[in-house]
């Protein structure tokens, strides 16, 4: 009886999160859209989370079932992470596999315990960083001030008992007793005011190690370029200068095609190192006017002080010159098949925020995708008003 009950828990837990993905996937609804040519401007595009959202949550479904995990928010974003091929998450899978044979759910609370033992959220850091310099500020400017005072009145009283020391009537034993305590009390001044300077070389050394936790929490870890956080601080910043000064503004969102077969045919380390040149292509074209950023996974975001039409031209020229590599993998000398990426082009200023324009890039990029991938497709203006 209770095996039965079970079993209809189970089927009624399966069913009812099956109606959650339908009723997600059903928000992201969408229309036919006409067919376009590359690098030219398209008609309104499909709400690409459409096919996305419902693979992805097919995958996660079926990682779930296929290891007989419970249904909670904790493997539900675990198993995100793995069909996402996030490197640290399907490591530590194939690890417990290997040891374990299988996993349960304690084998996945255990991997996410160790893999966020250290994890602060950007916002965290941010926080701590902020508040940490501020007190350290005030402690270098409290030490700097004291360092300076003991180093003056000590240089000013050893001059006064080095007077009385040659005055006539220094020889007193009075006096001498007021001189050998005046000198024991200046060695010791002398002695704090080492141990001020010493903590006052600390106090920098910690503000440099801040500034550059600050940096590393902006900083993609795999390619060195600025993370997903630090493109939307700037793509606000740019944002707001470009609509001041009417001046031109476009973003790129650029995604690799196949990805995923270089991962399982190769492996993820082979993988990291796609990223990591694709990056540095990508990197090459960026200077004051282009920003170049990883938005996550095997996606890249550029902003652009040019014109569709320019921002166009030069993301082409990228995406022709890395389709044209030959990429040898590094593990056993096998040559890898053509690498490619596809990317939409938005017009910053044509949509109400920055955010806003990265969606219709995204969805431009899903029709170039759709279209045969290795292109480059203009996001169509809003309608105004519609």
């Amino acid at each position: 009886m209770l095996e039965q009950a079970k079993n209809r828990l189970g089927g009624w837990l399966s069913m009812a999160w099956g109606d959650r993905f339908a009723r997600w996937a059903q928000r992201f609804a969408s229309t036919d859209v006409a067919q376009a040519e590359s690098s030219q401007e398209i008609g309104p595009a499909p709400r690409r989370a459409v096919d996305r959202h419902r693979a992805l949550y097919t995958q996660i479904g079926d990682f779930l079932f296929a290891h007989d995990l419970d249904i909670t928010a904790l493997n539900f974003a675990f198993a995100q992470d793995h069909v996402s091929a996030d490197p640290a998450t399907v490591r530590a899978v194939n690890a417990a596999l290997a040891q374990y044979g299988c996993l349960t759910n304690a084998v996945v609370e255990e991997i996410i315990a160790e893999r966020d033992a250290d994890k602060i959220t950007p916002e965290t850091l941010e926080t701590m960083l902020a508040k940490v310099e501020s007190h350290l500020a005030e402690v270098m400017e409290v030490t700097e001030g004291s360092r300076a005072s003991a180093d003056d009145y000590g240089t000013r009283l050893k001059e006064q008992v080095d007077d009385m020391a040659e005055s006539p009537g220094g020889s007193t034993p009075a006096i001498e007793k007021v001189i050998a305590l005046t000198r024991t009390m200046i060695e010791t001044m002398r002695a704090a005011e080492a141990r001020l300077k010493a903590s006052q070389k600390d106090a920098r050394a910690l503000q440099r190690n801040l500034e550059a936790a600050r940096r590393a929490a902006e900083q993609d870890y795999l390619t060195g370029l600025p993370n997903r956080r630090a493109f939307e601080a700037v793509l606000k910043t740019r944002e707001s200068l470009a609509r001041e000064g009417g001046r031109p503004l476009a973003i790129a969102f650029c995604d690799l095609d196949h990805f995923k077969a270089i991962n399982d045919s190769y492996g993820h380390d082979t993988g990291d190192r796609v990223l990591q040149f694709v990056a540095s292509l990508l990197a090459q074209v960026s200077h004051d006017g282009c920003h170049v950023a990883r938005h996550g996974g095997e996606e890249f975001a550029m902003l652009l002080d040019a014109t569709t039409e320019e921002a166009a031209r030069i993301v082409d020229e990228a995406r022709d010159d890395l389709s044209a590599r030959k990429l040898v993998n590094r593990d056993d000398g096998a040559r890898l098949p053509p690498v490619s990426f596809s990317a939409g082009i938005a017009d910053v200023l044509a949509y109400s925020d920055g955010r806003a324009a990265l969606k219709a890039a995204d969805e431009a990029l899903y029709l170039a995708k759709q279209q045969g991938r290795n292109r480059v497709y203009i996001a169509a203006r809003p309608v105004q008003g519609g």
